[in-house]
């Protein structure tokens, strides 16, 4: 009965299964990109190449930052980062 409910709580679509070597490189890959590439490069490429006005490029550039910073405070709090 045991070993049924794990193997249906492990078929559950909507959590974000971390336990995998892949997915744990790929979130922290992730949340480095949206960290410290999103307020800088995303807001050069949007204002220079794609001529976007600057107050949208540089909201966007924070709110990739932010993005970024509470997928890094999930993974340590989930003990993905230690």
């Amino acid at each position: 009965m045991t070993e049924e409910k794990q193997e249906s709580k492990d078929k559950i679509p909507g959590r974000l299964r971390l336990s995998s070597r892949y997915w744990k490189t790929f979130f922290v890959i992730l949340a480095a990109f949206l960290t410290f590439v999103g307020p800088t490069y995303i807001v050069y490429v949007s204002i220079r190449i794609l001529e976007i006005n600057y107050v949208i490029s540089m909201f966007s550039g924070f709110v990739l930052f932010v993005a970024g910073l509470v997928l890094i405070w999930y993974l340590i709090r989930n003990k993905v980062i230690s």
